[in-house]
């Protein structure tokens, strides 16, 4: 007896796209000249996976201390989660980061010595753990701003005019 085989053809998802969102702090680049950077894992409840996964968290304002010999993220807003019931979450309670001690003691002596601040960068899977991107940060005066966006406008208006002598 002979059975005949079927190939079932599925188009291939695109490079890099894991269909889970990446929540980013879009005000860390400004706000900070940002060093090394690492990755660290987080203790999560289940409710706080699902709202991540529905993309309802924000870091824009978080930031990592030490507590301890433990790296806690603190301000980070993870919403409820809708259908969670009495097993929801609290939406800005502190989460405890999970990173190796040698990258702890090494964060620690740089927090310490100079006084930079640890950022958290963005929120994203990896597999199917949720990893935060952390970099160590001295925070920008308000001259150092105004350098960014002037240099920012000039690499723009380069851009345009290389575009616009090109189409010509």
């Amino acid at each position: 007896m002979r059975y005949n085989s079927v190939l079932i053809c599925m188009p291939k998802k695109a490079k890099g796209y894991s269909g889970n969102p990446v929540i980013t702090n879009s005000k860390a680049r400004h706000k900070f000249s940002l060093g090394d950077k690492y990755e660290a894992g987080l203790v999560l409840l289940g409710t706080e996976v699902k709202s991540i996964r529905l993309g309802n968290a924000q870091v824009n304002e978080s930031y990592a201390r030490f507590i301890k010999n433990e790296l806690f993220l603190f301000n980070t807003h993870i919403a409820e989660y809708e259908y969670g019931g009495e097993q929801n979450h609290e939406p800005q309670r502190p989460r405890k980061l999970l990173v190796k001690s040698k990258e702890i003691e090494r964060l620690r002596a740089e927090v310490e010595a100079s006084g930079k601040t640890i950022v958290p960068l963005r929120l994203y899977f990896k597999n199917a753990l949720i990893k935060c991107e952390l970099a160590v940060g001295v925070g920008k005066n308000q001259r150092d701003k105004r350098q960014d966006l002037k240099k920012k406008v000039a690499n723009r208006e380069a851009d345009q005019a290389l575009k616009n002598s090109l189409k010509r």
